[in-house]
C-alpha cells in the first residue's frame, strides 16, 4: 500500500523514485515487520497466558519430558504474530500487482490456517497431539494442487530443475513437476515443523535460510545477473526479496522473545507456513535443488525422524535415543543452547555454500 501510493508521487517529487528499488523496500520491509513483532508480542504474550493458550508437554517420553517439563504452560501459538507481521509488513512495501506475491501471502495464510488449527485443539483438548495426521496432510495436499494450478498456467514452460554446481544444466521434469513442487512444500513445511522443539532452533536456521533466498530472489529477477551466472530469469521474481526480508524481520522480532530460555513458543501455526513458505520460494525462483542445501538443517531433522521410524520398524530397536536429531543431543547431555547455536552455525555453513553454488557454475 506504502508503495504504490508513495511510489506514485514521484510526478511531484523525484524523491520517491527511491521507493522503486526493491533493496530499499526490503530493507523497510524488514524493519517494519521487526517493529510491528516487537510491539504485538508483550501484549500477546499477556493475552495467551490469560487465555490459557499454553504448551502441553508429552509425556510418553520421560526423560525427555524431565528435561521439558519446565518448559510447560509457556504461552504457544506465537506464529500469529509472525504472520501477522509477515502480511502487514509485505502489504505495506511489496507490489502488491505482482503474482509472486500474491501467492505467498496465500500460502501464508493458507498453511498458517492450518497451524492454527492444530495449535487450537491442542491448547482446548491440553494434550500434545492436535490434528490429525491424515487431516493435516489432506488440507496441504489441497493447497498444493492449487498451487500447481496456478504455477503452471503463470509459467507452464518451467517444468524443470536446475542442477547446483553445474553451469547450463536443466533436468527436465514435465507432469513430474507437479509432484515435485508436492513433495517440496509439504515436506519443508513438515520438515520446520519438526526442527521446531527447542527455543529459537527453527526460527534462528529460517531466518538464515530466509537471508540466502532472499539474495537468490534479487538475482533470479535481474536479467543482468542471471546472464552472467548462466540462471533462468525470472520475471517479477525479485519481488520475493521483499517477502524474504519480511520473514527476517518477523523473526528476529520472534526470536527476541523465544531464545532461551523462551517466553513463548511458535507453534504449528508459525512452523507449518514459514516452511511451506522457503518452499513455495524456492519452486518460484527456479531453485528448486538448493533447498536441500540452504534448508539443510531441516532436511537432517525430518531425515533422523525417517530413519528412526524405518529402523524401529526393521529392528524393534531405535537408531537414536529419540527422533528428532536435537532431541537425541538433549538426551547425550549436552545443553539446548548449546545445541540451537551449533546448529545455527550449520545452517549458516550451508547457506554460503548453497550460494557459492551460483559463482562456482
Amino acid at each position: 500500500m506504502f508503495y504504490h501510493l508513495l511510489y506514485s508521487l514521484k510526478e511531484y517529487c523525484t524523491f520517491f523514485n527511491v521507493f522503486q528499488y526493491i533493496t530499499v523496500r526490503s530493507a523497510l520491509t524488514a524493519v517494519t515487520a521487526l517493529g510491528i513483532s516487537f510491539f504485538l508480542y508483550p501484549y500477546f504474550i499477556k493475552f495467551l497466558k490469560k487465555i490459557q493458550l499454553v504448551e502441553k508437554i508429552n509425556k510418553e517420553h520421560k526423560g525427555l519430558y524431565d528435561i521439558h517439563k519446565k518448559k510447560e504452560h509457556t504461552p504457544t501459538m506465537g506464529g500469529i504474530v509472525i504472520n501477522i507481521s509477515i502480511i502487514i509488513s509485505v502489504l505495506f512495501w511489496a507490489d502488491l500487482s505482482n503474482t509472486y506475491i500474491q501467492l505467498g501471502l496465500f500460502s501464508l495464510i493458507w498453511l498458517g490456517a492450518i497451524g492454527f488449527i492444530d495449535d487450537y485443539i491442542k491448547c482446548v483438548k491440553k494434550t500434545s497431539k492436535g490434528l490429525s495426521a491424515k487431516k493435516k496432510f489432506l488440507w496441504q495436499f489441497i493447497f498444493c494442487s492449487i498451487v500447481c494450478a496456478l504455477l503452471y498456467f503463470k509459467n507452464p514452460e518451467s517444468q524443470f530443475i536446475i542442477v547446483p554446481f553445474l553451469k547450463n544444466v536443466v533436468i527436465p521434469m514435465g507432469v513430474l513437476y507437479l509432484f515435485l513442487i508436492l513433495f517440496i512444500v509439504i515436506g519443508s513445511s513438515n520438515a520446520v515443523n519438526l526442527t521446531d522443539g527447542l527455543d529459537g532452533l527453527a526460527i534462528g536456521c529460517i531466518i538464515i535460510s530466509s537471508l540466502a533466498y532472499a539474495v537468490l530472489a534479487y538475482v533470479a529477477g535481474h536479467v543482468t545477473f542471471c546472464a552472467y551466472l548462466s540462471l533462468p530469469f525470472v520475471n517479477g521474481a525479485g519481488e520475493l526479496m521483499v517477502f524474504c526480508t519480511s520473514i527476517i524481520g518477523a523473526g528476529l522480532g520472534f526470536l527476541w522473545f523465544n531464545s532461551y530460555p523462551a517466553k513463548i513458543f511458535m507453534g504449528d501455526t508459525g512452523a507449518l507456513p514459514l516452511g511451506g513458505i522457503l518452499g513455495m520460494i524456492a519452486i518460484m525462483i527456479k531453485q528448486e535443488a538448493l533447498l536441500a542445501i540452504i534448508g539443510g538443517v531441516f532436511v537432517i531433522e525430518a531425515m533422523s525422524v525417517i530413519i528412526q521410524v524405518f529402523y524401529f520398524k526393521l529392528t524393534g530397536k531405535r537408531f537414536f535415543l529419540i527422533a528428532p536429531l536435537h532431541h537425541h543431543f538433549e538426551m547425550k547431555g549436552v545443553h539446548e543452547a548449546k545445541i540451537v547455536v551449533r546448529f545455527w552455525i550449520l545452517a549458516v555453513i550451508l547457506a554460503v555454500a548453497a550460494l557459492c553454488t551460483l559463482k562456482i557454475r
